[in-house]
């Protein structure tokens, strides 16, 4: 019990000098790679959860490093970047 304490203070200790970004992507594959191992019961799926994860982490946190500014998507399906509506 106490290992397992340290090890998350050390995580969170870590985590807490980086950029939304950062933490999103280490937050999504951490969480990715438990997920895909528990489900496929295999090192692959941890591997492909971690990956899908950390992408979903990224993208997440990168969206709430520029406070209010949306991502929009025109009719021609590109995205673009403007102040919230």
């Amino acid at each position: 019990m106490i290992r397992t304490i340290v090890l998350v203070s050390a995580v969170v200790g870590t985590l807490a000098s980086c950029t939304a970004t950062e933490q999103g992507t280490a937050i999504g594959a951490g969480t990715g790679a438990v997920i895909g191992g528990a489900v496929t019961n295999s090192w692959g799926g941890a591997a492909v959860g971690a990956v899908a994860g950390g992408v979903a982490g990224a993208l997440i946190g990168q969206s709430t490093e520029r406070r209010g500014y949306c991502v929009y998507r025109d009719r021609y399906g590109r995205t673009y970047e403007a102040r919230c509506r």
